[in-house]
């Protein structure tokens, strides 16, 4: 009696195979949810951002033609799901940026951005001929403004010129 043995062909993977395939997975998973959720962060910082660029302008506008309240001219703001705030200091024109819970974990993230003039800080009465820079400050830059003022806002979160 003679038996017809077909070698057979191995179909499929193996168990071991399936197991590297899901470990890599994994760790690719681990690897980029948190870098997601931080570029998701970095996405809803910059909404705050905008809504200072339009109280640039007026600033700007403002200390150039001398004006005692920098702020003067700025439109009321209302918040949104991301930012709770944006406010100017009248004798300075420095703006200060707050962010809703819906953006950091703590309820005091904020992003302070100063005006310079030729080097000096804005003072409200007086004019200005030199162009106005922009300095963008979050939490433990260097020479970071403080007092009432003082950024909050994690580093990793802000744009790169904040940090």
């Amino acid at each position: 009696m003679e038996f017809n043995m077909k070698k057979q062909m191995q179909q499929g993977f193996t168990l071991i195979e399936l197991m590297i395939v899901v470990a890599i997975i994994g760790i690719l998973a681990a690897i980029a949810i948190p870098a997601y959720q931080d570029y998701s962060t970095r996405a809803k910082v910059t909404e705050g951002l905008g809504f200072a660029d339009a109280a640039k302008v007026t600033i700007a506008e403002n200390a150039m033609n001398g004006v005692t309240n920098l702020g003067t001219g700025i439109p009321t703001f209302s918040a949104t799901s991301n930012v709770s705030t944006v406010s100017v200091d009248s004798a300075t024109g420095t703006i200060s940026i707050g962010y809703t819970t819906a953006v950091a974990p703590a309820a005091s993230n904020t992003l302070v951005i100063v005006p310079n003039a030729g080097g000096a800080a804005l003072v409200g009465g007086t004019a200005t001929t030199s162009p106005i820079t922009w300095v963008c400050y979050a939490a433990a830059k260097a020479s970071a403004p403080t007092g009432g003022l003082a950024p909050t806002l994690p580093a990793k979160w802000a744009p790169a010129n904040c940090r």
